[in-house]
């Protein structure tokens, strides 16, 4: 009988990967540690609390100027009366107007151009350097030319605000669609499937939480495009009601239009998370939470 081998064995090929690894505990999973939703938001709420009550305690015990940084409650009082009188109710439609037409026009142009740059390679590289240059320029020094090219209507916030939502969507689109598996586009493409098909059923599903991550910034920065516009030249809206209040230092009106403006960005990411999930149900939670 011959003698055994000492030596270090070959690799078995007939083993996979699967078999080499190493056994998972077949028992109950253990629960991730952290604070469940209902922790998180009693949380959230309680900071919010401490923050107000801080506010309110400063600014009547003198810590806190109230000429300088007014009180809570002065504030919810000038809410109450703008909600009463109903004057704030034309300020925020117009402010809401221009911000949606902002996103909707900004979303479909980065949505789309993202699309065309990521598929042409060629093209993409072209107008790489063009790109880079608008994207570096300061948006608020277009904000007056803005002003001088359609007037102070509400088309003026909308171009502005286009220049912020653009980029954002544009960028997280162009990335999400070359992060598509290229195992997965070439399997479609072996099926048969037409760019369109492809675009409709592999790479738009693939790159939509990339397209969602980018919504959730351009919502805000939609309604700063629109606020910064109206702030810089406009006859209503949430941004000149800021700028009336500030030239007459009136720092309570100052904050309650951004407390209102706060309340209204939270409220339209909440509606656009509702979406994602919605949207989103067919993919694992881990991959649909970004940051």
């Amino acid at each position: 009988m011959s003698a055994l081998p000492t030596g270090p064995r070959a690799p078995e090929l007939s083993k996979t990967p699967a078999d080499a690894a190493p056994s998972r505990p077949t028992g109950p999973r253990r629960r991730r540690t952290g604070l469940t939703r209902p922790a998180v938001l009693a949380a959230q709420l309680g900071l919010a609390v401490l923050l107000v009550a801080g506010w309110e305690v400063g600014s009547r015990t003198g810590i806190v100027d109230p000429f300088f940084f007014s009180s809570p409650a002065a504030v919810a009082g000038r809410i109450g009366e703008w909600l009463g009188s109903g004057e704030i109710a034309g300020h925020l439609l117009t402010t809401l107007l221009e911000a949606a037409l902002a996103l909707v026009i900004g979303g479909v142009l980065g949505l789309g151009i993202g699309f065309l740059l990521a598929r042409a390679r060629t093209l993409a590289a072209v107008l790489d350097p063009y790109i880079k240059v608008l994207n570096a320029l300061p948006r608020v020094v277009l904000a007056p030319i803005f002003l001088l090219w359609f007037g102070l209507g509400i088309w003026s916030k909308v171009a502005f605000g286009v220049t912020l939502v653009f980029f954002i969507v544009f960028f997280n689109t162009y990335q999400g669609v070359r992060e598509v598996d290229r195992v997965l586009v070439d399997n479609a493409r072996m099926l048969g499937a037409k760019e369109s098909q492809l675009i409709r059923h592999v790479l738009l599903p693939s790159a939509m939480s990339w397209i969602f991550s980018s919504l959730h910034t351009s919502v805000g920065f939609a309604i700063v495009g629109a606020v910064v516009g109206e702030y810089l030249g406009a006859s209503e809206g949430m941004g000149y009601l800021i700028a009336q209040a500030e030239g007459t230092f009136d720092t309570t009106g100052v904050f309650a239009g951004m407390v209102v403006l706060s309340v209204v960005v939270v409220a339209i990411d909440l509606l656009v998370n509702r979406v994602e999930r919605r949207l989103l149900r067919w993919q694992p939670a881990r991959e649909r939470t970004h940051g």
